[in-house]
């Protein structure tokens, strides 16, 4: 058979047994050409995998962020100022090392920058994220009509559209990841109608004879605009370039101090390149370092790198930038497809989000959040860059709420538990180099730690030691457990290595990576533990995040927090261990010490106790406490799972008495966990509320104040719902509500790296496609799966074996599809 034949075969047999083709009702389909038909040889084999078409989503609003001045938006929340134009109303794009707020105003444009790197001396003198620039251009359109401003997420580019004096303006903006360049190009349906004047700024200057010091200048050359200065705490220097570009008209440049500008007058069109960086190089020189003043060099300067990049893209042009950004972006965000088959609401963005918190549920705002957190994920996460922090890689403040950093108790953990199953596991990445440069600070925390605590179980080799990590941590400086969290803040960290490689199966990061990381905190946890009564380890001291008893931090031994992540990540050793066939004194140590945690204890409430003295619910710490952290046994965790009945119902019963009423990400911690219980209904309830409490207009997520873990915490919780895999098997739809009873998605991965699409229909799978991506054998459960009909994506049947009505198995081969249809074989 030819092989034009045989895909001719395979688009009608997915055509027919998927109806990934059919456009659904309702849905606004974007203008890619891209076919739903793979591309694959006689036997099978994927040779390339086509994205099919999906409806376009975006946010959006009929008129520009409000403007209503200093005096108004200098507010508080938890004791934090916030801009509340630019929190609730300002549209974010980014590439990982810069993010952009839009405003869309037709006057005064603003455009606020920031560069991930930059940092003052911040929230307890640890350093801090900090606003880079203000873009302003003025336009002075005042009274536009048939005005629009959007950011398109299959595309991460963000719109503004108005019409003035019969002008039909458009403006568009994107960061390139691949260029590391801001892009913004000025268009109008009439030559000769862009006139405006750059007129940026530096914030926040303060002499150096001021508390966080600032010090900047502006610098202009004929149609560029340098802008650059110098953070005393860490030494930083800065330095941005904002090139403009125009077609047609004239060009005139001011140079004025802080009042440098550059006006363009009657062009045709315009293009903005803007650059940034400053002289941060992540190193384990710099977390080694303590003196902060001395972490990064004064003498490198920023200069020729922002130089080079500007030069680069004018040289590319704006067509050429456009076309490399969105192949970049679209290889990442097009992986995945979810619908619920709703109708694409005409209401703006604005709109929808407060007919949902006035009681109209509308679930194309869940499956917006859902798209939307994977947009804000590879805008914030992106290789070569900085981690994702608590406010992503944006923020226009002088002191950001709590630094922006990575704090390691759950939020940074969270940022990144969706990464994995919704097919971005490269935006992991970051966190991989970040760990690698702060590893060797992180094993000399671990021997302070010991001598302070457990002197006992020190080794004076410091390597023997592992390492550890608590919650406080910035780009400039990590800290050890204590306090109000115990060292089972690492094992949560370790988590995600161990989650990496079981979604990814990359052996070789196994090897170089996971494996190394797991062991060295197994090694830690370790010595951590001391004996208690005849056959007991506890960890001590002990504390469960945040948790608090007559105004101090509650301290004990052998918190479930603790007992549960020690567990969780000794069992991650022996697995590997297992995998890489690895058999030493120190694996025998662990096999020994997971058997005398007893991390799981049920108490006279029916809960899961958080402390080992606690006898009914709440009588230590908050009743209704925003972290769940007992529970992370049961998510991110996996040591409370079906098989484990008694410890599964008291979880249920412990999030019934902990209730939903807290803070943003608390609420998706919730989320996440009510879907391990396979309550649908209970999940989709917190999602609910969590929409309508903490989601601000333009679907940003507020702790209060803006805290980006919970958009990504949401985000993991509808995967989590459509598709669990923590169990040996591939769950589809393992905790549906009924809000969702019709609906497809395609792309997310199943532990084992299995590319998972399943479409359903009144709450029933009509089909499930597995694409093999690493092969091995292949576990499905899900209600009469037995009866269903198993074929390879050419159709020909496919052995497999069932040991009940709602399972099978099957051996796959790597790069290849398997299809089941339901209704007879």
């Amino acid at each position: 058979m030819s092989l034009l034949k045989s895909i001719y075969i395979v688009g009608l047999f997915v055509s027919i047994a998927l109806n990934t083709t059919q456009p659904v009702k309702g849905q606004e389909q974007s203008n890619s050409n891209s076919s739903s038909v793979d591309v694959v040889n006689e036997s099978g084999e994927i040779l390339q995998r086509n994205i099919p078409s999906a409806r376009i989503y975006k946010i959006w609003d009929d008129r520009p962020a409000p403007n209503r001045g200093a005096d108004f938006n200098i507010k508080k929340a938890r004791g934090y100022p916030y801009d509340e134009d630019w929190e609730l109303h300002s549209y974010p794009i980014g590439n990982g090392f810069m993010g952009a707020n839009i405003f869309g105003r037709t006057n005064m444009e603003r455009i606020q920058l920031t560069e991930k790197t930059l940092a003052n001396e911040g929230l307890y003198g640890i350093g801090g994220l900090t606003s880079f620039a203000e873009i302003n251009l003025e336009f002075n359109h005042e009274n536009p009509s048939k005005y629009s401003r959007s950011v398109n997420i299959n595309e991460a580019i963000a719109y503004v559209h108005y019409t003035h004096d019969g002008v039909a303006y458009k403006r568009e903006h994107f960061i390139s990841y691949p260029d590391n360049i801001l892009v913004i190009r000025l268009s109008a349906s009439k030559k000769g109608k862009i006139s405006f004047t750059l007129k940026p700024e530096i914030p926040y200057l303060r002499d150096s004879t001021q508390k966080n010091s600032r010090t900047g200048q502006m610098d202009v050359n004929n149609n560029l605009i340098t802008l650059s200065g110098f953070i005393d705490h860490f030494s930083e220097n800065y330095e941005g370039q904002i090139k403009v570009i125009n077609q047609g008209g004239t060009l005139t440049a001011s140079q004025n101090g802080d009042k440098s500008e550059i006006s363009v007058s009657k062009a045709n069109s315009v293009v903005l390149l803007v650059a940034a960086a400053t002289n941060y190089e992540l190193s384990e020189t710099l977390f080694l370092e303590d003196v902060h003043h001395k972490k990064l060099n004064p003498e490198n300067l920023p200069h020729n790198k922002v130089s080079k990049r500007i030069k680069f893209a004018a040289e590319k042009g704006f067509e050429q930038l456009k076309a490399t950004h969105l192949k970049d972006y679209k290889s990442l965000f097009s992986r995945v497809q979810l619908s619920f088959y709703t109708e694409t609401p005409k209401v703006t963005t604005r709109k929808l989000l407060q007919n949902y918190q006035s009681g109209t549920n509308h679930p194309y705002l869940e499956e917006l959040m859902f798209h939307y957190g994977r947009y804000l994920l590879i805008s914030t996460s992106r290789k070569g860059a900085l981690p994702c922090g608590l406010q992503g890689v944006w923020s226009q403040y002088e002191v950001t709420p709590f630094t922006g950093g990575f704090w390691h108790n759950i939020n940074v953990q969270m940022n990144y538990w969706g990464a994995f199953n919704t097919n971005l596991a490269e935006t992991f990445t970051p966190y991989v180099e970040f760990f690698e440069a702060y590893l060797p600070k992180a094993k000399s925390l671990a021997t302070e730690y010991l001598r302070k605590n457990n002197p006992q179980a020190l080794i004076t080799d410091s390597l023997d030691n592992g390492w550890t990590i608590g919650t406080g941590t910035t780009p400039h400086k990590i800290v050890g457990p204590g306090g109000h969290s115990g060292p089972g803040t690492g094992a949560l960290t370790t988590k995600m290595f161990w989650d990496y490689y079981e979604f990814t199966m990359d052996t070789a990061f196994l090897l170089k990576t996971a494996y190394p990381a797991i062991k060295g905190m197994s090694r830690f946890l370790s010595k951590t533990l001391i004996p208690y009564g005849d056959s007991l380890l506890l960890v001590y001291p002990s504390a469960s995040p945040e948790q608090k008893q007559e105004g101090n931090n509650y301290i004990t031994a052998g918190t479930t927090f603790d007992q549960a992540l020690v567990w969780e990540n000794h069992n991650d050793l022996l697995k590997v261990a297992e995998i890489l066939n690895i058999e030493d004194e120190f694996t025998d140590l662990v096999q020994d010490q997971i058997t005398k945690l007893d991390p799981i204890i049920i108490g006279q409430s029916g809960q899961i106790k958080e402390f080992r003295e606690e006898q009914y619910y709440g009588e230590i710490g908050q009743k209704q406490h925003r972290h769940i952290s007992h529970l992370c046994a049961l998510y991110p965790g996996t040591l409370i799972n079906s098989s484990t009945k008694e410890w599964m119902d008291a979880s249920i019963l412990t999030l019934d008495l902990r209730g939903n009423n807290t803070t943003g990400w608390a609420m998706a911690h919730r989320m996440n966990a009510r879907a391990r219980t396979g309550h649908g209904e209970k999940a989709h309830e917190v999602y609910s509320k969590f929409i309508k409490e903490r989601t601000l207009p333009n679907l940003w997520t507020t702790h209060p104040p803006f805290q980006i873990d919970g958009n990504f915490g949401c985000m993991a919780g509808v995967a989590e719902m459509l598709l669990q895999s923590q169990e040996g098997y591939i769950e589809p739809l393992a905790a549906l509500p009924k809000a969702w009873s019709s609906g497809e998605y395609r792309g997310l991965v199943a532990r084992g790296n299995f590319e998972t699409s399943v479409i359903w229909k009144d709450g029933k799978a009509t089909s499930i496609e597995v694409f093999s991506k690493s092969g091995g054998i292949c576990r499905l459960k899900y209600k009469g799966i037995a009866d269903a009909a198993l074929k390879s994506i050419l159709g020909k049947a496919v052995k497999f074996q069932s040991s009940a009505a709602d399972s099978l198995s099957f051996l796959s081969e790597k790069g290849k599809t398997y299809v089941l249809t339901f209704g007879g074989k």
